[in-house]
């Protein structure tokens, strides 16, 4: 699992500044680590059981998104980006289309909305679904991951009737979503919202108020508001520090401003905090689709666009809420059918940059704690 080292590849020790080398370790954790949850490689500088540097390595799942994205066209770019945080595919596209939509003063039906923002609210569960149990699998809990996926394949199931896939959908279009929701879509929807509250308790009972998995977590890897702020952070780890910075609140898009939803905050800044910031976003997440599903307009799905889009010449942004944080995407266009450039401001790439500062002086059984709160998806980080 770990491959012990003195040095790099060069013949400087590594080690912080101001500190000798006296006594310091370097481990290799990755870059195929099964608590890495991707291809992630982290050189970890140690004194005894004391970590002192940990230095993300990243690249090894780099496919230039951003540059494959300016040779294809408006329509075509979108399903590149559910590549990147798969886990949050709906909610990529979502930002694409928007700010396509930007740039053409499209306007979209308000049935196509209301289904795009359950999508991505059925996206955000899945996605926390997920963390929640590999989070506690990478405390050793075993059996948490398969009462997460229970939930998690009830809402596959509902994604794969309409939109034919379970993880990459490619579901929404510039102008609303590709086709009409599958007839079962609400019926299934409602089954699922009775199945979450009635297993939501065992959340709690496994690992919530499990003393053990507490003692790992609370005090571990704290951030400060003002440190979540100077990385850049966003999503549940900078609200696990008290910062807001719930995309749907600040900058509202969709119908996200006429729904009556909470932004989950917590101020202890811990490993703790940024765990329960996620089960209670999945809560917030039911009474955004309790609000809806019964509401569904009537309608068209898609509003009437050209068969091929042109952007006016200029720049636009658009960002979202994904389940990681804020997702930004950045369109320079010169008025043909691709765009000249594309960036991407990926959430998991900010919190990343974070486990360095949260880490230092901590024992390196705690840095699979520290890393599942931030809740990392590296093709997110190396597009």
């Amino acid at each position: 699992m770990y491959r012990e080292t003195s040095i790099l590849n060069d013949s400087s020790p590594v080690s912080p500044a101001g500190d000798d080398g006296a006594g310091n370790i370097t481990i290799n954790v990755g870059p195929q680590h099964p608590a890495t949850h991707g291809v992630l490689h982290l050189v970890i500088t140690l004194n005894g059981e004391t970590i002192k540097k940990v230095e993300p390595h990243l690249g090894y799942i780099h496919r230039s998104i951003e540059k494959m994205c300016e040779s294809l066209t408006y329509r075509q770019f979108i399903y590149v980006t559910s590549r990147m945080d798969y886990l949050s595919s709906h909610i990529n596209n979502h930002a694409c289309a928007l700010c396509v939509e930007k740039g053409l003063q499209v306007e979209v039906p308000p049935r196509a909305q209301v289904i795009r923002v359950l999508m991505d609210e059925l996206t955000r569960i899945a996605s926390h679904e997920l963390w929640w149990g590999a989070m506690a699998m990478d405390l050793g809990a075993f059996t948490p991951f398969f009462h997460a996926f229970r939930e998690r394949e009830s809402i596959n199931d509902i994604m794969e009737e309409t939109c034919g896939a379970r993880l990459t959908m490619n579901y929404m279009v510039p102008g609303g979503v590709m086709q009409d929701l599958h007839p079962d879509f609400q019926k299934r929807v409602k089954e699922f919202l009775h199945l979450y509250k009635r297993k939501i308790h065992e959340y709690d009972e496994l690992i919530t108020g499990n003393i053990i998995f507490q003692n790992r977590m609370k005090g571990i890897g704290y951030l400060s508001p003002e440190d979540a702020i100077s990385y850049g952070c966003s999503g549940p780890v900078a609200r696990g520090s008290g910062v807001s910075s719930d995309i749907r609140k600040i900058y509202p898009y969709e119908i996200y401003n006429k729904l009556e939803f909470d932004e989950v905050l917590e101020t202890a800044g811990d490993s703790f905090a940024r765990y329960m910031i996620r089960l209670r976003e999945m809560q917030q997440s039911i009474r955004i689709i309790e609000q809806l599903i019964d509401n569904i307009p009537d309608g068209d799905f898609q509003a009437k666009t050209k068969a091929v889009l042109k952007l006016p010449k200029g720049e636009f942004y658009q960002r979202v809420e994904t389940a990681r944080g804020e997702l930004g995407v950045y369109i320079v266009s010169e008025g043909g059918t691709t765009p000249y450039r594309i960036k991407f401001r990926s959430p998991g790439f900010s919190n990343l940059s974070v486990l360095d500062h949260i880490a230092r002086g901590s024992k390196l059984g705690d840095l699979v704690a520290m890393m599942g709160t931030l809740d990392l998806v590296i093709p997110d980080i190396d597009r």
